[in-house]
């Protein structure tokens, strides 16, 4: 493997071709030129964009340029919010940072959310659309992977790997493929719809609320380690909802709307997926505040 093959003294063996990757083309680096408002004196700034499948990883340049004047703590809550209209490429919202609002009329490709910390991000079928949201993918595989902070509001379905290694970020979703919240750390997971095999293996920590409205949720879940309750604490009930309101307010999701309209009927569907370490370790907290009180 390490032998070195006989060639001329003047073959070069590396760096034979320079890449040019066209950064400077970035729809993140026209949008930079739109939001000075935003950017410069934080004012609530609101723009209008098409976006491609070309257009892969939005809103990290974006970002970085937030993190070099305001640091980790990014801007205030909406205060950057951008309407696009179209299919989005890979990595849409990757590493997106607090203020943003990053809204998209159409769909987007893999890894939406990737690395998430603090952004919100909405995906709604457009308002001319005849589909049926919770009957059709709209984003594509391993959303929210390692998101740390933030909120993804999604109308329709999303592909294999939602949420996996999730450690902080809040998502609410119309159904997913498998795998979904594999070695989810933290956050919350909303899905008001099917889900795929293996949900849930390796999870251990944060929560996920699953609508089982068919009763078919335990076999499709990777059970080892995980608690499937129903949701029955008063803030369970009262995060749950508030989670499905949110994602109504952000997407106006029927299917949202339905289950806010019959509450009292549609609560007991709904499975709260929590993991033993992570319900362990909630008892070892609230033990020890209890004895510093």
């Amino acid at each position: 493997i390490l032998h070195k093959v006989d060639v001329p003294e003047d073959t070069k063996l590396y760096n034979t071709e320079i890449q040019d990757h066209d950064i400077e083309k970035s729809l993140d680096f026209k949008i930079i030129s739109q939001a000075h408002p935003a950017l410069f004196r934080r004012e609530k700034t609101v723009l209008e964009s098409k976006i491609t499948n070309m257009d892969r990883a939005f809103g990290a340049i974006l970002s970085n340029e937030i993190s070099k004047i305001y640091g980790a703590k990014g801007l205030p809550e909406n205060t950057l919010k951008i309407n696009f209209t179209g299919s989005a490429g890979q990595s849409f919202g990757a590493f997106a940072t607090s203020g943003l609002t990053l809204v998209v009329n159409g769909n987007t490709n893999d890894y939406i959310g990737k690395g998430l910390s603090g952004a919100k991000l909405i995906v709604k079928v457009p308002d001319e659309a005849t589909i049926v949201p919770e009957e059709n993918i709209i984003i594509g595989n391993v959303a929210l992977y390692g998101a740390t902070q933030g909120e993804a509001y999604i109308n329709g379905k999303a592909g294999e790997r939602f949420c996996v290694r999730n450690s902080g970020a809040i998502a609410v979703v119309e159904g997913i493929g498998d795998h979904g919240c594999e070695y989810m750390t933290g956050g919350r997971a909303v899905v008001l719809g099917e889900v795929g095999r293996n949900f849930g293996a390796g999870m251990s920590g944060g929560i996920a609320y699953v609508y089982d409205k068919d009763a078919i949720f335990e076999k499709n879940c990777n059970t080892e380690g995980l608690n499937l309750d129903p949701v029955e604490a008063a803030e369970d009930i009262a995060e749950l909802k508030q989670l499905i309101e949110n994602h109504y307010n952000a997407t106006l999701s029927p299917l949202a709307q339905r289950i806010l309209e019959n509450w009292e009927k549609e609560l007991p569907k709904f499975i709260k997926v929590l993991p033993e370490e992570y319900r362990q370790a909630l008892k070892r907290l609230e033990e020890e505040q209890q004895v510093t009180q």
